[in-house]
């Protein structure tokens, strides 16, 4: 119920009318391959569904942190994931979080965010960012629903982060997913 009421309050924050199923949560967090990562960056945890995937997963020798602009979501993931480190924060702060943790550069970033709702300039202003904080050979992987494949800004992200990163490729789709979506897998 609480993404219904966010998506009636800032439709492009939110993005989504439910949150993402627990099958593609795995898919993400299994492709991100945490179990090699040092540190590990979460954009748009929602509720905290992918953040309690990486919880489970992430080794403990790992750092993570999430960032989240929306304040009831922020709360929503803390409450679920007591143990995970959530700011409420705009993903555009990526670096300025990641200093206050003694880092340049994460080797991994998840995203939650929905890329098919954003305009042009936000959408490259925060590829730019998550780019700009990867560390070379590391990844970024982010949901992408199936309908945003038809629409502009769906074909628009795919087609900056396809020239944006040395590689891109996509999971297969998740059909149990509301709507169904898929993976991007990119790596600087």
């Amino acid at each position: 119920m609480i993404f219904l009421s966010q998506l009636f309050k800032s439709p492009i924050e939110t993005g989504a009318i439910a949150p993402t199923s627990e099958k593609l949560s795995k898919l993400i967090v299994d492709m991100a391959n945490l179990s090699e990562k040092k540190f590990v960056v979460e954009l748009g945890p929602g509720t905290g569904v992918f953040t309690k995937e990486i919880m489970k997963n992430i080794p403990k020798k790992s750092e993570f942190f999430s960032l989240e602009i929306n304040d009831e979501f922020v709360k929503e993931t803390k409450s679920n994931n007591p143990e995970a480190t959530v700011y409420h924060a705009s993903a555009k702060e990526i670096k300025k979080y990641l200093r206050q943790h003694n880092q340049d550069k994460s080797d991994c970033i998840i995203s939650g965010l929905p890329w098919g709702a954003l305009a042009e300039d936000i959408q490259i202003d925060l590829l730019n960012e998550i780019y700009d904080s990867l560390e070379l050979g590391g990844v970024f992987l982010t949901i992408a629903l199936l309908q945003g494949l038809m629409f502009p800004p769906g074909m628009r992200f795919k087609k900056a982060i396809s020239s944006k990163f040395k590689k891109v490729e996509r999971s297969k789709i998740v059909w149990n997913n509301l709507p169904p979506g898929f993976v991007y897998h990119c790596i600087k």
